[in-house]
């Protein structure tokens, strides 16, 4: 069972950052207006801010990633942090090892953060359970579980364009069943106030009793996403599916792929986001991908605002005057 008060610690403040299910409003709030002001240090000529300098911080990736963990990288050497990258593939795990014993070595070395993504839904949250005192967690991503920084950045995202949520119409279209992205958004939506929030996709990518998150199911995509101002493509998740779930790529382009045709149904202010890796022809369109109404790139940049916010704040380091140095 995950607890869900791991987050903080005894003080209120957070600790660790594993879930957007069941963080406050405020909070989410505050890491927004944070990322802020690190949106415009990523735009100076120097990109650097002493936040974090002296603290060490580890990427533990037991999966396969390429923007999360760059940007995760990234933020953390901008923040001025020392950044180690484990090589799970050659590490002691592969020869033995267990995943306490490996933690423990990595505390011994003075660590201070572990950047945790892993197949198994809950990991990052028994990783946070065990660690040192001392030490924080961020999930980038946990199985199907949760994925709650790239629901952040996407909160921002959404806020840049549309700034008020309680007057939003956001419609997720694709696999849902398997996408830790697509809980985390959810729940974030929902805190912020999103008064329709729509999950699109054949039922059998639909999971069973998704109307107890908030949200309201639709298995045609015409219907989903008229008037929608927010739509969220999310990819097939293949190493996710047991079994044959959808009866071929075309076929689901031709049902769910977003074209320019289907994003007329949606509001002409309309902006189109999408996690990532793009799978063109598969869930969207060329033409659409690469669109004005396409904020996926941005999506990408704002990353790195977000997640420089949320180490920050996590290691409780939030002084304004020294991200403007």
């Amino acid at each position: 069972m995950i607890r869900k008060d791991i987050q903080f610690d005894k003080k209120g403040r957070l600790r660790h950052f594993l879930t957007t299910e069941g963080i406050s409003r405020p909070l989410i709030t505050d890491i927004l207006d944070y990322a802020e002001n690190f949106a415009s240090v990523v735009n100076k000529p120097v990109k650097k801010a002493p936040l974090l300098r002296g603290k060490t911080i580890a990427n533990l990736f037991f999966e396969a990633s390429t923007r999360t963990r760059t940007t995760f990288e990234l933020a953390a050497k901008r923040l001025s942090a020392d950044v180690i990258n484990i090589n799970i593939q050659t590490s002691a795990t592969k020869k033995g090892e267990s995943l306490l014993d490996m933690l423990r070595n990595l505390e011994a070395m003075h660590t201070d953060m572990f950047i945790v993504r892993h197949m198994t839904s809950g990991a990052a949250h028994f990783i946070a359970e065990h660690v040192a005192p001392h030490i924080s967690v961020i999930n980038a991503g946990d199985g199907s579980h949760a994925h709650p920084t790239q629901a952040m950045l996407d909160m921002f995202t959404i806020r840049r364009h549309k700034p008020d949520f309680t007057a939003l119409r956001v419609a997720i279209v694709g696999d849902i069943m398997h996408s830790r992205v697509a809980r985390s958004q959810i729940h974030a939506l929902n805190i912020l106030g999103v008064p329709d929030v729509r999950v699109i996709g054949p039922h059998t990518l639909i999971p069973p009793h998704v109307e107890n998150m908030g949200v309201h199911v639709f298995h045609q995509v015409e219907q989903g996403l008229r008037d929608a101002d927010v739509i969220i493509m999310l990819r097939l998740q293949r190493e996710r599916m047991q079994g044959a779930l959808l009866p071929s790529e075309a076929e689901y382009f031709a049902n769910y792929g977003l074209t320019p045709d289907k994003l007329a149904l949606a509001k002409p202010d309309a902006i189109v986001m999408h996690p990532g890796p793009i799978n063109r022809g598969v869930e969207i369109d060329s033409t659409v991908a690469d669109g004005p109404q396409s904020v996926i790139l941005e999506q990408v940049t704002n990353g790195l605002a977000v997640r420089m916010a949320i180490m920050a704040m996590v290691l409780g380091r939030t002084s304004d005057e020294e991200v403007a140095s």
